[in-house]
């Protein structure tokens, strides 16, 4: 039975990250560039939001001016809880998005970037009943949501909406078993109510690219031959149910060099399967704070404090660098209290089943992100 998106080809356009001038304004012109390299190649999906800067004006500029409109798909996102104080505000962010890519409509528009206490934002503004109604209309041809949350939230979104016709995940063999991020579990349910997946963060922004050496030595030392790119996406490809998978491409050459690898793709061997699970235990290993993600601190603290979130961004420290890791922490202390509020009340150390020393924890993250 197919499935929407089956047809599409699994290697999409990230615009993310795009090439930068010097004077920090995108470079329209190798975007261009890439643009023409990704269609020539039959590729076809392009990722944007508002949120991601001059993102939309510059696929205008790349794709939209340039090319027939049935010949790629455009997706863009609404993203409520960046500042919008009104649901006027928020609902006004689709007619923004559309005069500024020019794209006369969307084939795919997301709500984005659910969980926390950003599902409240969307409830309180009316957004699922909004995007529906753009659908309705004929201003986007298909809705659905992205999650950066447990596989219980993704559970209970659908049930709660079910006109969503996909979902986005952050998925990639790093995150596959992490408790703070959930990618296998996120998955598995998606699966099991038939919802298909566009994949974000293959490459987990882009540090699985340059993994840290307790990781890269293992897939190094088993004699493939393949880059670290090549093994995270080859993990991703491997996935059933997927309507594409995007990578925020840089340059024309990270382009070449990713569209090279899905011409040439294989599922992995069990061999191989096995490596990467030697990798995945590798980073395990590496945590520093032994957190499971159930949250039973958070429904303790009076201050607030996003207990999980924070721990979530030391262990990204320990595993791949402190400068991702205080992006992390800069997001999951949104809306939250920071580490350096919590008052050492002790009730989150009482509920904690992994007997972490919390308010100890807390300190030494103040100490490396604030």
């Amino acid at each position: 039975m197919s499935y929407l998106g089956e047809s599409i080809p699994k290697l999409g356009f990230g615009l993310m990250r795009l090439p930068k001038l010097e004077d920090g304004t995108d470079d329209v012109e190798q975007v261009k560039q890439m643009v023409d390299a990704f269609l020539d190649a039959g590729l076809t999906y392009f990722d944007t939001a508002r949120a991601y800067g001059s993102s939309e004006a510059t696929i205008k500029a790349a794709l939209v001016d340039r090319y027939p409109r049935e010949s790629y798909q455009l997706a863009t996102k609404n993203a409520a809880w960046i500042g919008e104080k009104t649901a006027e505000e928020a609902k006004a962010d689709f007619d923004v998005s559309l005069e500024t890519t020019g794209a006369g409509y969307f084939d795919f528009y997301l709500i984005h970037n659910v969980g926390n206490n950003r599902t409240k934002v969307f409830d309180d503004f009316g957004m699922w009943d909004f995007v529906k109604q753009l659908k309705a209309e004929g201003k986007v041809k298909h809705i659905g949501f992205s999650l950066h949350d447990t596989a219980d939230e993704l559970e209970r979104i659908i049930g709660l909406h079910p006109e969503m016709e996909f979902v986005q995940l952050q998925i990639n063999y790093a995150d596959w078993e992490n408790e703070a991020i959930q990618s296998r579990k996120c998955y598995e349910v998606a699966r099991k109510h038939g919802l298909p997946v566009i994949i974000m963060e293959p490459v987990r922004g882009g540090t699985l690219a340059d993994p840290p050496a307790v990781v890269a030595d293992v897939p190094n030392g088993s004699g493939s031959g393949m880059t670290p790119v090549e093994w995270a996406l080859r993990f991703v490809w491997g996935l059933e149910g997927t309507i594409t998978t995007l990578s925020g491409m840089s340059s024309l050459e990270q382009m070449r060099q990713n569209i090279a690898t899905y011409q040439a793709f294989k599922p992995l061997t069990e061999a191989e399967r096995s490596t990467l699970e030697k990798a995945q235990r590798a980073l395990a290993d590496a945590i520093a704070v032994p957190c499971t993600s159930c949250k039973y601190c958070m429904k303790e603290c009076p201050m607030n404090i996003n207990i999980a979130g924070i721990f979530d961004a030391v262990n990204r420290g320990a595993q791949f660098g402190n400068d991702r890791a205080k992006r992390t922490y800069k997001m999951n202390v949104q809306s939250y209290g920071k580490a350096s509020d919590c008052i050492h009340c002790g009730q989150c150390e009482d509920a904690c089943p992994q007997h972490i020393a919390v308010m100890d924890e807390l300190e030494k993250a103040a100490e490396l992100f604030e």
